[in-house]
């Protein structure tokens, strides 16, 4: 009996053993499994983090500018020294103004490796324009920093909410001209077909509007998937064209200027920022031809860009502003009249305020003007689509309905 236990005592050794042997065999292909698990999870990881992590930097936008002048102002004022206020405002940028914060910190090395501020400012003219250059370079001169960076700021600021008025003024004439599309596409696509087997077999008593309508139609629904592409295609290339090509650039730029309501509000903006950037500059103490050099590429129009450029050539020879602009019919002759008065009088930097001022309130004044004219005009529109549309389905259905009462 003794004997048999130990048969069975030494089997079971064995088996323990045979068993702990193959785990030892299986322990490389196990740890291979395991090691490949965790690199695929550490890919994933990092692939996710990737993800979080990416995104397009478009760099500085205008109201992180406008809010780092506003900070250097008060602070300049306030009797902190510029390098110190530059360190301050880059710590407390986010991580979204990571590359702010770089040019910020650009900033204060320069500074402290002997640069002006405008020198520094310079290093980055994708950031800071000749304008705010211009401006710091003529405050070092006068040393009157902080207070020409509040009039920087002012300006900065009156420029976003011109911006704005009229991106305010466009948005809803957008949204009526969206929604047009966008009924005008789902009535041809699935209301229109339905009214197809109605009109089965009598083509010969549709009048023409239905028979453009049905064939408008059938060509969209057939052919969508060529129409989709070939219009996102046109738009992008008429973007291209009166947005990196001169030719384009200067036909869209004449276009604004002669179209019956939109002319109005394109002339007065430009007029608008051309006198508000001379006066500002001017009363800086910046030369008049740096001034007129630097309205000339802020003006936003080819038309206008030209014309400050000839400005510019005229008064290196020895003219007068006034005597230049009246060859000119983009100014209005009572501008140019005070323009004169002001060079007269030696109060230049005065009058241009006082007629930028007198612009930006009609401006406003227009932007109300023209999209209260907009709106009834797109609303008018858009009832005339829809109502030939439902004219042209409801016409046969009527000459069907009195033939049929005829007979």
């Amino acid at each position: 009996m003794f004997e048999t236990g130990s048969r069975n005592y030494e089997g079971g050794t064995a088996v323990a053993e045979d068993s702990s042997n193959r785990r030892r065999s299986l322990r490389p292909e196990e740890q291979l499994q395991k090691q490949s698990n965790r690199s695929a999870e550490s890919r994933q990881k990092n692939i996710m983090q990737r993800i979080r992590d990416f995104r397009i930097d478009f760099g500085p936008s205008r109201k992180s500018i406008l809010n780092f002048t506003n900070q250097l102002a008060v602070m300049v004022r306030a009797g902190i020294s510029l390098k110190e206020s530059l360190e301050s405002i880059a710590g407390q940028q986010t991580q979204k103004n990571e590359k702010f914060k770089t040019i910020i910190t650009d900033l204060k090395n320069r500074i402290e490796e002997g640069q002006s501020f405008s020198q520094a400012l310079a290093e980055h003219p994708e950031v800071f324009s000749n304008l705010y250059i211009n401006m710091v370079a003529a405050a070092e001169v006068s040393g009157s920093l902080s207070g020409m960076l509040q009039k920087l700021a002012e300006y900065l600021d009156q420029e976003a909410d011109t911006r704005s008025q009229i991106k305010g003024a466009m948005v809803y004439p957008a949204i009526i001209a969206v929604m047009a599309i966008s009924v005008t596409i789902f009535l041809l696509c699935f209301v229109l077909p339905r009214f197809a087997g109605v009109f089965a077999g009598k083509e010969d008593l549709l009048p023409m509007p239905t028979k453009i309508l049905m064939g408008s139609s059938a060509f969209l629904r057939m052919y969508w998937y060529l129409i989709v592409p070939f219009v996102g295609g046109a738009f992008a290339g008429f973007l291209y064209f009166i947005g990196s090509t001169n030719t384009g650039r200067l036909w869209w730029d004449r276009t604004k200027l002669v179209l019956p309501i939109i002319k109005t509000l394109c002339r007065s903006l430009y007029i608008t920022r051309s006198l508000h950037t001379m006066g500002v500059l001017t009363h800086a103490g910046v030369p008049i031809l740096d001034t007129i050099a630097i309205t000339a590429h802020i003006s936003g129009n080819a038309l206008y860009k030209d014309m400050w450029l000839g400005v510019y050539e005229d008064i290196r020879q020895g003219k007068k502003i006034a005597s230049s602009l009246s060859q000119y019919d983009l100014m209005p002759s009572d501008v140019v009249q005070m323009i004169r008065s002001g060079e007269d009088s030696g109060t230049m930097s005065d009058v241009l305020r006082d007629v930028s001022d007198y612009y930006a309130r009609l401006l406003k004044t227009v932007i109300k003007t023209v999209t209260s004219m907009i709106e009834p005009i797109m609303i008018v529109m858009m009832g005339v689509l829809v109502g030939f549309i439902a004219m042209s389905i409801m016409l046969p259905i009527f000459k069907m309905s009195s033939l049929v009462a005829s007979k």
